[in-house]
């Protein structure tokens, strides 16, 4: 977990044993440090504090020695989407753009049947169909493995869009929540508000994009990158931070004492469409 410097006071109910007569501001980081001190002896560590271990120390590398990649207990999956949500927000994605969606499917044969949700992000494939296609190389594989869209080069020919087998990949019109949307002066309120909103830069890539006019990155191919410009602040991505039962996983393959690699080789792993020689790096634990 990353340090959080605001200085805020929480409420007396957040604090377990709070002592009335302290009445002292109590940080971000410092609350997590109360509690994990008060956890019970033998109390599991929360897997974000052992990722953001693994990240930093992966981040200590080169980026050609890292590899990343994901791992999806569909388990603990409850189908929440708070993960879309935050990637929503994380990436200002406009109407018609969406990185990480949650797919439902129904298992077992009636009257034994259950659902189970999918999380489905990139695969971030070691051999992604979506590059060879794209006629002036705006996407390409970086040394750690994130398969990554130039949005300068990119012409929104949308090649990649149709290679892709995972749908993994949208195009950006342009388009804004607020287009269509009903105004009647000193009654509907808030317009002008969420219009800032949605006009404000996103930082994909680690660079400031402004919605404005045509301008990258409108009119072009956009897809879930595992949050670059988190990663290289030292920071897990938005979806793995925002879900709530821990089913979204994070880190180098490449590290042996990475908690990812324990997981990624386990017996009850799977990837989607593994018959097309794609080799995703995202994994699906059943």
């Amino acid at each position: 977990m990353h340090a959080v410097t605001s200085s805020a006071t929480l409420p007396r109910f957040c604090l377990p044993n709070f002592k009335e007569e302290e009445g002292m501001p109590v940080t971000t980081q410092e609350l997590v440090s109360f509690i994990v001190a008060g956890a019970p002896v033998g109390t599991p560590e929360d897997p974000l504090l052992t990722m953001q271990e693994d990240l930093q120390r992966a981040l200590k590398k080169q980026v050609k020695d890292r590899r990343w990649v994901m791992a999806l207990d569909l388990r603990k999956c409850v189908g929440c989407s708070a993960c879309t949500i935050a990637c929503i927000v994380e990436n200002k994605l406009p109407p018609g753009v969406v990185y990480r969606p949650v797919m439902e499917e129904e298992i077992g044969t009636y009257p034994n049947v259950t659902r189970r949700f999918v999380p489905r992000p990139c695969m971030q494939c070691d051999n992604p169909p979506c590059v060879p296609v794209c006629p002036v190389s705006a996407t390409y594989k970086r040394a750690d493995g994130v398969v990554e869209v130039n949005y300068d080069q990119c012409i929104g020919c949308r090649y990649c869009v149709t290679a892709c087998p995972y749908g993994a990949r949208t195009f950006d019109f342009g388009e804004k929540y607020t287009s269509g949307a009903p105004t009647q002066a000193g009654i509907i309120v808030g317009r002008a508000r969420v219009e800032v909103y949605e006009t404000a830069a996103g930082y994909e890539y680690g660079r400031a994009w402004e919605r404005q006019g045509q301008e990258s990155p409108i009119g072009n191919v956009r897809k879930c990158h595992f949050c670059l410009h988190r990663l290289n602040a030292g920071m897990l991505p938005a979806c793995v931070t925002t879900c709530i039962g821990r089913a979204t996983y994070f880190g180098d393959a490449n590290d042996p004492d990475a908690l990812i690699g324990d997981l990624i080789g386990s017996a009850n792993v799977t990837r989607l469409k593994e018959e097309l020689g794609t080799q995703p790096k995202v994994f699906y634990l059943l």
